[in-house]
Formats: C-alpha cells, sequence, structure tokens
C-alpha cells in the first residue's frame, strides 16, 4: 500500500503524484490541507508538516527523492 500525504497547491506533491503515475504504481492521494485524520498520521510518521510524504510499505520518503522512491518500489 502506497500513500502519498500532499497538498494541492504543492508542485512537489504533483512531481511526485506525477512520477508514482509514470512508474504505474497505484497510491492512496491524502489531501491534509483537509483531511485532519490523515495530517495527523502524516506528522506523526515524520514528525513535520513538510510535503510530500510518501509512505511505501513501512517505509517513509520525505519530499520528492526519485532514488528512494525507486528502491522502495524496487524498481
Amino acid at each position: 500500500m502506497i500513500k502519498v500525504y500532499s497538498i494541492p497547491e504543492c508542485p512537489w506533491c504533483q512531481k511526485a503524484k506525477n512520477y508514482l503515475k509514470l512508474k504505474g504504481v497505484q497510491y492512496e492521494d491524502i489531501n491534509v490541507a483537509v483531511d485532519e485524520k490523515g495530517r495527523e498520521e502524516m506528522i506523526g510518521l515524520t514528525g513535520g508538516q513538510g510535503v510530500p510524504v510518501i509512505k511505501i510499505d513501512n517505509n517513509i520518503v520525505v519530499g520528492f527523492d526519485k532514488g528512494k522512491i525507486d528502491s522502495y518500489l524496487n524498481i
């Protein structure tokens, strides 16, 4: 299960989601601007409020880091 914690106006969030789509990866998008439970979950994972946060299984990627995303996806 892959989750992307993001906000609509974040260009790096959009780049991360587009990258996952390009790779053919399905994910759940959690808009932390309106989803309070999702925001609390994200803060619990990272201790911060920076987006995007990508959770791939039990691995966390803060920001848009193609190398980490690929390694966690085993691409």
